[in-house]
């Protein structure tokens, strides 16, 4: 995720446009004035080979002719003029052009190849082509065809519709609502949406960004994006194209679950992205982020001059998993002795609809002062007693003076004029209050706040740690897979499947395969000799699912109807289905579970995001029924129970009646053996266990189909390839013997780890995190020490060393690169009372193989001068140490790869 360069180009000191027009109306001539009306400060320069002036404004012929160094060049010329404008630009030193023109084409040959290859020569980032351009109001700079300018503000929008970004602004415009920064990025020739969600996550004047997404690109660089700049600010999505199909027809049920907006709901959710399903919804998450901040729980309560409002504004907050706020014996006698009898003494607060502006500021008074309530909605009705200007105005005066006695704590104050007109609309925008149209709205905003505060703790949760008893026979099964590949086969056979599952400790239930009749009737007497009854199943690589041949005969007791239902079985699949491939019959143990639960478990394709986890109810009814969730792995047992909670038949797998409850995360188990098998083995392209059953001794799969073939690589780095988020790369664990036959453990950091750092900080003296941090650390809290342990292991890696005769952790070492994969940025801290022993050499010598590996060309760091201990080893180590030219404490160390 590169922000190389970018701030040359959203936040320019001096810009040049190619290719405005003298032509009144032309996409040239409107960027052009918008430009001049927008009063760029930097320095601006007009190129047009035919036109010596254009709106008053000179030009020069060429790039050439200007007398500064334009560091953005906006390109409005004919496509076919794009790559030379783009080799003149990069041969005078611009940063980077914004293409706003269409036309540029794909594919080998295309303009759209040669203004890349001319901007890679000179280190150029491209914005476009075919887009609406860029608003940046904090720099005046408005190098867009776009009807209005938007005000400066907090929010920053990504858009790959230059129309929703156009609307957006003129919307933003009635509201009063200011922006950081409006970007629509078109064809994404270079600069990308996970590009500038790095930008604007470390931007300071960004509280929240929003996207507008019709596809991504990059999977893996998008989940990796969005995932951080998801930890520090709301992150809003709209996506189009919910109700599309996937790319290709699915050949299992897990397959057909996994549709592809399904998929993008699961990405999203995983990146931490609070998605919205329209416009108007992004709006309101817009009204509502651009102004508060999120309340610290999801207690609402409601003030208002009409219960039937009031009620639907329950209503849907419950809905919505809100939380009506209770009203103290406390709070409402203060109430009683400020409102009049009919008030309803009760949350909704209804005031009665003759409530004036003094009625209303004497119960706000009361709700704002409430610790009993996490946010107030006042909302209001016109009626002819009361003005609702007064009462608009009056609130916000009140709003106004609770914010500046309660700066850090104040709660969020939200509002709803129903019918309101554009001055009581301007007046609470004014004073920073969001507001709706309906309490509806209101409600949705306050809850876009709420889920923005879970997001954020659920990203920096801590997940239990993985049973020492789960090591799978990765090797084993890998050669299963292999092996069907091999004999050019796209399905395992149904013994192959359970041995890929053992081997994976997933229980299923005995599976044969018989190739005739009699070998049926001889494994079923095995299964009958030990008290069991049989199932037998058609076996055929060309008949996906069993039923539809009336392939499947169950509670079969003796061996004379094992040997007439085979029969049947195979007669009636090859009348049925002439064409298939029929080898024989499944010889299968019945498994008789009258409480136990079928659910459907499995690993689906995307062509946009890998593997995919799916979960849902099981069954032949399973799209029919339609309950499923999906989830993108890797997987750990928390991630795993939320995939689980978030289907209707998680409520079954709980006790009820005379039914017990599923054996405690044994379904969330299966699906964690299930994640790590997809990534050990990406030659699976779908896997679908339908049904799995569970109870209360654990969970059973009954049936299962895999398909299988060539790993398709989608994602470039180290990993999985399958995989969006890369998984836990165990591949790094080390065990190394230091001096003096010191032998320690070295593993990547994993989330369960927050505890561990927490002890070894404990052993690390004030001095020595002072040159670690480079100021005085008092604590560590919870959210400061789960970022660090969350890593994606794509930007950022740590390795935590652990003496192996203590368990004891010893030390920590980090690298984070920048998002292009050129560089990176280490970080060490050792146990104070274990340093000279050979411990940093050891950790810095691993963090430099592991940058090598992954093709970094550059390791650096930043080093306190006092710190003559590191500076010493880092000149060891071959690091070249100059002093920092803008902070005289800090040498800056640098190794090439």
């Amino acid at each position: 995720m590169s922000t190389y360069r970018l701030n040359h180009l959203l936040a320019p000191r001096s810009v040049a446009l190619v290719g405005a027009s003298a032509r009144p109306v032309s996409v040239g001539r409107a960027v052009l004035e918008n430009i001049h009306k927008a009063g760029f400060k930097g320095q601006f320069g007009l190129v047009n080979p035919r036109h010596a002036e254009i709106s008053g404004i000179a030009a020069v012929k060429s790039l050439d002719g200007l007398d500064f160094v334009p560091e953005l060049v906006v390109i409005t010329a004919p496509a076919h003029e794009i790559p030379d404008i783009i080799d003149r630009a990069g041969r005078r030193g611009s940063a980077g052009a914004l293409i706003v023109s269409a036309g540029l084409g794909h594919g080998p040959g295309s303009l759209h190849e040669a203004a890349i290859a001319a901007a890679c020569k000179y280190g150029m980032r491209l914005i476009g082509p075919n887009c609406l351009g860029i608003m940046m109001p904090g720099v005046n700079l408005n190098a867009s065809f776009a009807a209005h300018m938007p005000e400066a503000g907090s929010l920053a929008l990504i858009s790959q519709s230059g129309a929703i970004a156009a609307g957006m602004v003129d919307w933003a415009a009635q509201r009063g609502v200011g922006f950081s920064g409006i970007v629509s990025i078109g064809d994404q020739i270079d600069v990308d949406i996970a590009d500038l969600l790095d930008y604007f996550a470390m931007d300071h004047k960004t509280r929240a960004i929003l996207l507008y997404v019709e596809s991504i690109k990059d999977a893996r660089k998008f989940m990796s994006a969005a995932r951080a700049a998801a930890r520090v600010k709301p992150v809003v999505v709209v996506k189009s194209g919910r109700m599309a199909q996937g790319a290709k027809a699915a050949a299992t049920h897990t397959g057909a679950l996994a549709g592809a907006d399904a998929v993008y709901d699961a990405a999203f959710r995983r990146a931490g992205v609070l998605r919205v399903s329209d416009l108007r919804e992004l709006f309101d998450c817009a009204e509502t982020l651009g102004r508060v901040e999120s309340p610290t729980g999801k207690r609402l309560a409601i003030l208002t001059n009409g219960g039937g409002i009031g009620v639907l504004a329950v209503d849907r907050l419950v809905e919505l998993g809100g939380i009506p706020a209770p009203l103290s014996a406390e709070v409402r006698k203060t109430l009683d002795a400020v409102l009049p009898p009919t008030w309803s003494g009760a949350n909704p607060v209804d005031i009665v609809g003759d409530a004036d502006a003094s009625r209303y500021a004497a119960a706000l008074e009361v709700l704002l002062a409430d610790r009993d309530n996490d946010a107030v909605l006042v909302l209001n009705v016109q009626t002819a007693i009361a003005s609702a200007a007064e009462i608009a105005s009056t609130v916000t005066e009140l709003v106004a003076k609770y914010r500046q006695q309660h700066r850090r704590w104040a709660k969020p104050v939200l509002a709803a004029w129903v019918g309101a007109d554009q001055n009581i609309i301007q007046t609470l925008s004014g004073a920073g209050m969001p507001n709706y149209p309906t309490e509806d709205d209101a409600v949705r905003g306050f809850m876009h706040l709420v889920r923005h505060r879970e997001v954020v703790e659920e990203l920096s949760q801590v997940p239990p740690a993985m049973p020492d008893t789960f090591v799978p026979d990765a090797r084993g099964a890998r050669q299963i897979v292999t092996a069907a590949i091999a004999d050019g086969r796209e399905w395992l056979e149904p013994v192959e499947i359970k041995n890929l599952l053992e081997a994976y400790d997933i229980a299923m239930v005995p599976t044969y395969a018989a190739t005739d009749v009699e070998q049926a009737v001889g494994y079923a007497s095995e299964i009958f000799a030990q008290g069991g009854t049989v199932v037998l199943k058609i076996m055929s690589r060309d008949i996906t699912h069993k039923s539809d041949v009336g392939g499947v005969v169950l509670n079969l007791t003796t061996p004379e109807a094992v040997r007439g239902a085979a029969a049947n079985i195979l007669a009636r699949a090859k009348k049925l289905r002439p064409e298939a491939r029929i080898g024989g019959v499944i010889v299968q143990a019945m498994v008789v579970k009258a409480k136990a639960r079928e659910l459907i478990l499995g690993l689906a394709d995307d062509p946009t995001f890998g593997t995919v986890v799916v979960f849902g109810r099981g069954g032949t009814a399973v799209e029919i029924i339609n309950d499923k969730a999906l989830a993108l792995p890797p997987l750990d047992l928390q991630l795993a129970r939320d995939l689980i909670d978030r289907t209707r038949v998680s409520r079954l797998l709980k006790a009820y009646r005379d039914v017990p409850a599923v054996k405690q995360d044994a379904v969330a188990m299966v699906l964690v053996k299930l994640a790590q098998m997809a990534a050990d083995i990406p030659e699976i392209r779908e896997f679908d266990i339908n049904p799995l059953l569970a109870d209360e001794t654990g969970a059973t799969a009954v049936d299962a189909r895999v398909a299988v073939g060539p790993p398709q690589r989608k994602f470039v780095g180290s990993g999985p390839a399958n995989f969006a988020v890369r998984a836990y790369p165990s591949q790094w664990e080390r065990r190394i013997k230091l001096k003096d036959d010191w032998r320690i453990f070295v593993r990547p950091m994993r989330p369960e780890d927050e505890p561990t750092i927490h002890g070894f900080l404990h052993h690390v003296t004030p001095h020595d995190l002072r040159l670690r941090f480079f100021a005085p650390m008092k604590e560590f809290t919870h959210e400061f020490i789960a970022r660090l342990t969350q890593l994606d292991y794509a930007r950022a890696m740590a390795f935590i060393a652990f003496d192996e005769a203590t368990g004891e952790m010893i030390g920590v070492v980090r690298l984070h690169s920048d998002s292009i994969y050129e560089s990176g940025e280490y970080a060490i801290l050792l146990r104070s009372d274990l340093k000279g022993r050979g411990l940093g050499w050891a950790l810095m010598q691993l963090i430099i193989n592991y940058a090598k590996s992954e093709g970094l060309k550059i390791i650096s760091g930043d080093v306190l001068k006092e710190n003559t201990v590191m500076l010493e080893m880092c000149r060891h180590l071959g690091f070249e140490v100059k002093p920092d030219p803008a902070e005289p404490d800090i040498c800056d160390v640098k190794l090439k790869l």
